[in-house]
C-alpha cells in the first residue's frame, strides 16, 4: 500500500508503505474518506513538521473508515465497525508529525479507545460526510469561543473550509445577522447558500463602510465603530486584527482561528478605548462527538461543503485543486477493498 509523504519543502510524494500490524492496544482502521485541510498545504510548504533530517512527514488527519484489525487488549471495538478518528487524542498526534498519516488505505491507530480516539459512526452516514467531522469541530469550536447568540451580528473572515463550517453553525445556532468575508466568489456563494445574511469581497468593497451599513455603528471615546458583536478569523490576511481593533464597538469580541507564522502589529491604544476581548480557538476539546450527534440532521448542508472528489490514486492532483480559491473542502476517496 501507500502513504503520502512530505520529504522537503514543496515535495510531497505517494511511497511505499508496508501494511500495519496492531500491537496489543492499537487497531487498523482502513481508510474510506480523508479530507484535505488547509494545515496539510501549509505543512507542505514549510517541508513538514517535527521532520528528522532525511526524514518524512507522513500527513492526513480527516479521516473516516472501517476497523480492519484489533489488538487483544483493545475494549469495545470490532472489524467492520464505522468510525471517525480524532487525531488530537491518538499518541502520534497522527498526520501532524508522528509517523502516521491518514492519506493511506490502512492507518494504524495507536492506544486506540473507543469514544475518544475513535468515534462511532451513524449508519445512514456517508463516509465521506463522516469525513467532515474533524474540520466541522474545528469550526464549532471557534464559533463556541466566541460566545455567540442569536441576537449577535457577526462577521467571518475567510469562507474556506473552515469559515464555512463556521457560517453553518452560526446559523444553525439561529445567528441571522453572518456576514461572510472572502477574495473568492465561489466561496461567497457558499457561505451565501449556507445562509450567510451578506457577503464581502474586501477587494472590491470597503469592508468598513459595508459593515457600518449591514450592522449600524457606534462611537467609541469620539471614533466610529461598526456595531457587529463578534468578528471570527478563519482567513489569517496580516491587515484583520488591526483593522478589527480600529472599527470595533464597545466590548465587542474576537476570535482567532487562523494560523498565523509571522507577527502581526497591534494598536493596543484602540482596543484599550474599547475594551474589547481578542481570543484564540485552536483544534476541538469536546466538539467531535457534538458534530457527529449533529451531521445526520445537517447532512444536506455539511455535504455542500465538498468541492471536489478525487480517488486516493490522484491525491496529488487533489492538492493541487486544494490550493485554489476555487476549492472549498477537497475529499480522496479510498476504494472500499483491502490493499494486495
Amino acid at each position: 500500500m501507500h502513504v503520502l509523504n512530505i520529504h522537503g519543502a514543496n515535495d510531497v510524494r505517494l511511497d511505499p508503505v508496508k501494511v500495519p500490524k496492531p500491537g496489543r492496544n492499537d487497531v487498523v482502521v482502513r481508510v474510506l474518506a480523508c479530507g484535505i485541510c488547509g494545515s496539510d498545504l501549509s505543512y507542505i510548504k514549510l517541508g513538514g513538521i517535527h521532520r528528522k533530517p532525511g526524514g518524512v512527514t507522513p500527513i492526513g488527519h480527516e479521516a473516516a473508515g472501517e476497523v480492519v484489525r484489533v489488538g487483544a487488549a483493545v475494549k469495545d471495538v470490532h472489524p467492520g465497525q464505522r468510525v471517525v478518528i480524532n487525531p488530537m487524542m491518538t499518541p502520534s498526534y497522527i498526520g501532524s508529525g508522528g509517523p502516521e498519516g491518514a492519506f493511506t488505505e490502512e492507518l494504524l491507530v495507536r492506544e486506540a479507545r473507543l469514544g475518544d480516539s475513535l468515534l462511532p459512526i451513524p449508519d445512514d452516514l456517508t463516509y465521506e460526510v463522516a469525513a467532515l467531522t474533524e474540520p466541522l469541530a474545528v469550526a464549532l469550536h471557534g464559533v463556541n469561543r466566541a460566545g455567540v447568540a442569536a441576537r449577535d451580528k457577526v462577521v467571518v473572515f475567510g469562507c474556506g473550509p473552515i469559515g464555512l463550517g463556521m457560517v453553518l453553525w452560526l446559523v444553525d445556532r439561529g445567528v441571522t445577522d453572518v456576514v461572510a468575508l472572502d477574495l473568492s466568489a465561489e466561496r461567497l456563494v457558499r457561505a451565501q447558500a449556507l445562509g450567510a445574511r451578506a457577503v464581502i469581497n474586501p477587494s472590491q468593497e470597503d469592508v468598513r463602510a459595508r459593515l457600518r451599513e449591514l450592522h449600524g455603528w457606534a462611537q467609541v471615546f469620539g471614533r466610529d465603530a461598526v456595531g457587529t458583536d463578534a468578528f471570527i478569523d478563519a482567513a489569517g490576511a496580516p491587515n484583520i486584527l488591526s483593522d478589527v481593533v480600529r472599527m470595533a464597538k464597545y466590548r465587542s469580541r474576537m476570535v482567532v482561528t487562523a494560523a498565523y507564522l509571522k507577527p502581526v502589529e497591534l494598536d493596543l491604544g484602540a482596543m484599550l478605548t474599547t475594551e474589547m476581548t481578542i481570543t484564540t480557538a485552536v483544534g476541538y476539546p469536546t466538539e467531535m462527538a457534538e458534530v457527529i450527534a449533529a451531521l445526520p440532521r445537517l447532512r444536506e448542508k455539511a455535504g455542500s461543503l465538498i468541492s471536489h472528489r478525487f480517488s486516493f490514486d490522484r491525491v496529488l492532483e487533489a492538492f493541487a485543486v486544494a490550493g485554489t480559491f476555487a476549492s472549498a473542502k477537497v475529499m480522496v476517496e479510498f476504494a472500499q477493498e483491502a490493499p494486495a
